[in-house]
């Protein structure tokens, strides 16, 4: 069984989209909008997001348009995407929506993954309802030299130093990349 990862890009005060869900501000980033080889999680066989992420990829990339768009970012590898509304789906993407509890669907997710990692891409309260469970193996993050003024919070909710252990902090190009394990996960 592979872990259940949440990498995600942040601004230096903890927002992961602005007041208008977007990620224009990443991409304004040297290397922002081309990340290094090597920061999402490699051994990823099953993406998970909530449907402000999933939409806002949708617009910004025109991948209803353009499927071939939603290949570049998730490749041929199943989308789960957490949603109680009906939402459209690129053509020849495997897009599962689900509904309801995490820990609810977890069984499927983990069950499409296989032995390789889970990805929650985002938002910060999807990822942090995996760790609300104890599902939750690891936290990386790429820091941006940028400040917001609102948005999506990073992780919404209140963790304690003792649930989270630093396993490696690096410099890549402008972004400080952070990597905590999670104690206490299932």
């Amino acid at each position: 069984m592979g872990r259940i990862v949440f990498d995600t890009a942040t601004t230096i005060n903890g927002w992961i989209a602005d007041e208008q869900n977007s990620l224009a501000w990443l991409f304004e980033v040297e290397n922002g909008d081309a990340p290094d080889e090597g920061l999402f999680p490699s051994d990823a066989g099953v993406l998970v997001e909530g449907s402000t992420t999933y939409e806002w990829i949708l617009a910004e990339q025109d991948v209803l348009a353009n499927p071939e768009r939603w290949v570049e970012f998730h490749g041929q590898k199943p989308t789960f995407v957490f949603t109680t509304r009906e939402l459209p789906v690129p053509a020849g993407a495997d897009v599962r929506f689900v509904s309801g509890a995490v820990a609810d669907a977890l069984p499927a997710i983990r069950a499409a993954a296989g032995a390789r990692d889970v990805w929650v891409v985002g938002g910060g309260d999807l990822a942090g309802q995996f760790l609300d469970i104890g599902a939750l193996d690891e936290i990386a993050l790429s820091v941006a030299p940028v400040a917001l003024t609102g948005g999506a919070p990073l992780l919404p909710r209140r963790i304690t130093s003792s649930r989270l252990r630093l396993v490696s902090a690096t410099a890549v190009g402008q972004f400080a990349r952070l990597v905590y394990a999670v104690e206490g996960s299932a």
